[in-house]
């Protein structure tokens, strides 16, 4: 795209676009001589509905960690494996299972508050940031080894 300025006070500037061969509207057909194909004529790879089922409800479980939470984690030098998710997510589970909506989750010296209707965990800390940190907007903790 090219921009050409006009005199001053002579109006807007006109903006040149490059040609690309493509009339609008219009099913062009390309250098080939074949018409595109169109999406719906592409064929669809076979799949299950419980196998579509099955991936989005494992999906749907599974604990994440939002954007603030996970930068803090980083910033401790602190590693969550697969266990311990595992065991954060047990938790979150148990908070939800008691009507829970915000939870605060003990797992050794790591403090997480928990959204356990977005299986989210919203925050974390660590060791002595936790002293003399009140955590509110939480109606439950729940401590795991």
């Amino acid at each position: 795209m090219k921009v050409i300025q006009g005199e001053p006070g002579s109006g807007p500037a006109a903006i040149q676009r490059p040609a690309t061969g493509v009339t609008r509207g219009k099913n062009v057909a390309p250098a080939g001589g074949k018409k595109p194909e169109k999406p719906w004529q592409q064929p669809v790879p076979a799949v299950s509905f419980e196998g579509i089922l099955a991936a989005e409800l494992e999906r749907a479980g599974r604990l994440k960690l939002s954007a603030h939470a996970e930068r803090r984690l980083m910033e401790r030098n602190v590693i969550l494996n697969r266990e311990d998710m595992r065991k954060i997510e047990g938790a979150v589970q148990k908070a939800a299972g008691k009507g829970s909506r915000e939870s605060l989750v003990i797992y050794g010296d790591l403090a997480l508050v928990a959204s356990v209707k977005n299986l989210m965990i919203i925050t974390a800390l660590e060791g002595k940031d936790m002293q003399d940190h009140v955590f509110t907007n939480i109606d439950s903790a729940v401590i795991i080894r």
